[in-house]
């Protein structure tokens, strides 16, 4: 007979793990984020002299070797180790070391990356034009998907339940988060450990940015200052690396097993823009959309939500097209909301984003505090919302929205509410 609780259908998050420009572990980065310190610096993981942009979020210390053997931190992609640790850390967290295999059958993971194994796949390009065909390694396939984030979590841990991925750009880590909530809602699994990795620091992932004018390329010798959101002043996004992980779990299993209990997870909206590959609605419209059924989803109406983690990559359009999109959304209690984007410290870090982020609606609610909106300086006209200015504050927040978009005219919106009071 089963000892497994019947599922409750509600949603809490038990466990948080994080690898970030700002450190590794969130009790290293969380203070930093409230302190208002950059994570940005001149990239050392490549040479990039010849670059436009020669700056990004990069984390610096992470020891591989602390979670894989020499042989295999030699030739794993990085994404992948961000994926495995940040797990290991959440699972830590959550005090959950599942043993036996029903309880194994029932835990799940779905971990995104917008972009997967890119640093392996040119390394092995780089050997194939050298040295042939025959110099490729066999890891290339399984070390360069997306997927594979959540097939060596299930492997390392043990975990047998639903494995999938999600990837949607800089939407991934949100999608991941609200796939997750869904699959515990609807009774497939009694735990999911989601979110997002992503390692995209390297020549072509580089490369391919600046190629697409998305990147601030004007403040190479002030990396400090270099991510802007909400500025007049901004002119493009700085790259990053790192990842975010969260233990999710059925409220009734993880009262049953007296698991602490960070925060509840509430709802989540997803949306198309339809309009460009990389460019968003300039009405907002599916921001806003994504907005309102996250809200629609919680139960939850406007005037709820005291905290957005805005999107906020500091690019002209993305930052002027979401406070268009949140004042559609939420009317005149836009102005009354804190909006922060933390992007500003941590730069950003593509399909990890939104993980990261959720870890960071997830303490502000805990905690009674949110981070900033750092280096913004020069009010622009056309982003006229309380961006929570260059020092954190302390507040309730009882109610918090995770803003991600993604090329392609991916959207999605969490919400993220307090520990269940019974």
């Amino acid at each position: 007979m089963s000892l497994l609780p019947r599922p409750s259908g509600r949603v809490v998050v038990t466990g948080l793990g994080a690898i970030t420009p700002l450190g590794t572990g969130v009790d290293v980065f969380w203070p930093r984020l409230l302190a208002g310190e950059s994570g940005i610096a001149p990239i050392t993981l490549m040479d990039a002299s010849d670059y436009s942009t020669r700056i990004a979020g990069e984390v610096k210390d992470f020891n591989v070797e602390d979670w894989f053997d020499r042989k295999e931190a030699r030739r794993v992609d990085r994404f992948l180790t961000f994926a495995v640790a940040g797990a290991g850390m959440a699972l830590q967290d959550a005090g959950l070391h599942p043993e036996d295999d029903e309880l194994r059958n029932e835990i799940g993971v779905l971990v995104g990356s917008g972009i997967g194994g890119l640093t392996f796949l040119g390394e092995q390009f780089r050997r194939m034009y050298e040295g042939g065909p025959s110099k490729i390694s066999p890891f290339l396939v399984p070390y360069m998907i997306p997927d594979m984030a959540s097939g060596m979590v299930s492997i390392r841990y043990g975990l047998k339940g639903p494995n999938l991925c999600a990837v949607s750009a800089c939407s991934t880590g949100g999608d991941a988060i609200g796939l997750a909530y869904h699959t515990i809602k609807r009774g497939d699994a009694i735990a999911m450990v989601t979110g997002g990795a992503e390692a995209p620091i390297n020549e072509i992932g580089l490369g391919g940015f600046c190629a697409a004018r998305a990147m601030t390329d004007s403040r190479n010798d002030d990396p400090l200052h270099a991510s802007r959101p909400f500025d007049l002043n901004r002119d493009g996004f700085v790259m990053a690396e790192g990842c975010g992980i969260l233990v999710l779990e059925d409220y009734a299993f993880a009262k049953q097993r007296g698991a602490k209990i960070y925060a509840e997870i509430l709802g989540y909206g997803g949306s198309g823009d339809a309009h460009h590959i990389t460019a968003p609605d300039p009405e907002g419209d599916g921001a806003q959309r994504s907005m309102k059924r996250a809200l629609r989803n919680a139960g939850l109406q406007v005037e709820d939500i005291d905290y957005v983690n805005a999107h906020g990559t500091s690019t002209p359009l993305n930052d002027k097209t979401e406070s268009l999109a949140i004042k559609r959304a939420f009317g005149e209690h836009a102005y009354k909301m804190a909006i922060s984007s933390t992007k500003s410290m941590t730069g950003h870090t593509l399909g990890a984003a939104g993980a990261i982020e959720s870890v960071i609606c997830i303490k502000a609610i805990h905690e009674g505090i949110v981070p900033p909106t750092t280096n913004y300086e020069t009010p622009d006209p056309a982003c006229d919302l309380d961006y929570v200015p260059n020092v954190a504050r302390k507040m309730p927040v009882r109610y918090a929205l995770n803003n991600s978009f993604g090329f392609g005219g991916h959207n999605v919106s969490l919400i993220m509410g307090p520990a269940p009071v019974e």
